[in-house]
């Protein structure tokens, strides 16, 4: 029996979190749940959107499945995803693109994978008005990320099978950050021969990705770069509501959708729950629970492509927990 750390988050979160354990506990899966909040809520009633209680219960446990989160913009506390994956040194975030049936999108067989460094870049936040008027931001990059996320795609590519990195950049103009992404990927990549490596221009590949995505396998880069594609190569495959990511390091493992908290339609009951119940089965197949997370994904493969009881924004009328009862039936025999 493995205890996860349960984070229902805010907006449509605690729906979609709430489906989400629904099917993981229907699956037969050995899980025990914690429950600790973080987000708005927390903040409001704490003084801080991430309580110290989470964090060492995610570090305890080594494993969380969270929802969605809100991050104010422009004013209010930091991100908490952000913060979450500084303080348990959450390195590389993977997230997968793939076509699923029943899924409309402009291209069919997409199986992408974006690796993204987690802990630094821009998203260092090291922001400050130098003058008025004028404000600077810190873009920090270190051999040490640089070399750990490498390593992480060249052992992730190999452990899935995977033949081909492509490392994305900027170092045509940030000669001394990028350019030190790329020394150190290069020669990570030069320890592993057997899995292609080449390099394209952050601007460029945004191009191809949309002119021809099936060129392309995994995709290594920096932390601004990655939030970015990672959205991008979503829309390839028919949006951020049916793609899930994870957040991994040496020692801990946070698992989630990738979209936001829409707040816009919280507590209505249509939010698509897709996103984290895929999630939920990567976080299963993970702890060494395969069989479980199998079957969860079997499940919503089956809803998708019956397409007759799905939410409104994957082209149905279902509610959260229709679909959510679907996937459940749907789920074969243990």
């Amino acid at each position: 029996m493995q205890t996860v750390t349960l984070v229902p988050g805010d907006g449509i979160g605690p729906e979609i979190v709430e489906a989400t354990r629904r099917v993981v506990e229907a699956s037969g899966a050995q899980i025990t749940w914690e429950v600790i909040n973080a987000g708005v809520a927390v903040a409001e009633q704490e003084g801080t959107p991430i309580p110290a209680r989470l964090i060492e219960n995610i570090r305890d446990h080594g494993v969380a499945l969270k929802g969605p989160v809100t991050t104010p913009v422009a004013q209010g506390f930091g991100s908490v995803n952000v913060a979450l994956r500084r303080q348990l040194d959450l390195y590389a975030c993977v997230r997968p693109a793939r076509s699923l049936p029943g899924v409309k999108s402009r291209y069919r067989d997409i199986d992408l994978i974006v690796i993204r460094e987690n802990t630094e870049g821009l998203y260092s936040g090291l922001e400050h008005e130098v003058a008025p008027g004028v404000v600077e931001s810190l873009k920090i990059v270190t051999e040490a990320a640089c070399r750990r996320v490498s390593r992480f795609a060249f052992e992730y590519a190999r452990s899935q099978g995977r033949r081909h990195i492509t490392a994305v950049h900027k170092a045509n103009i940030m000669k001394q950050t990028d350019g030190l992404f790329l020394r150190v990927a290069r020669q990570v990549a030069a320890a592993w021969p057997e899995i292609e490596y080449d390099e394209r221009i952050i601007d460029a590949t945004s191009m191809h990705l949309v002119l021809n995505p099936h060129q392309f396998d995994i995709l290594l880069m920096g932390n601004l770069y990655g939030d970015i594609l990672s959205d991008l190569v979503a829309g390839l495959v028919g949006g951020l509501g049916v793609t899930p990511s994870a957040n991994l390091g040496d020692h801990c493992a946070v698992f989630e959708a990738c979209h936001g908290s829409a707040p816009d339609i919280a507590g209505k009951g249509i939010a698509n729950p897709t996103a984290l119940i895929l999630a939920a089965a990567w976080m299963l197949e993970h702890i060494g629970q395969q069989a479980a997370g199998t079957r969860i994904r079997r499940a919503v493969e089956a809803v998708l492509a019956d397409g007759r009881c799905v939410t409104g924004d994957l082209g149905g009328t279902a509610s959260t927990t229709e679909m959510t009862e679907a996937i459940v039936t749907a789920l074969p025999a243990a």
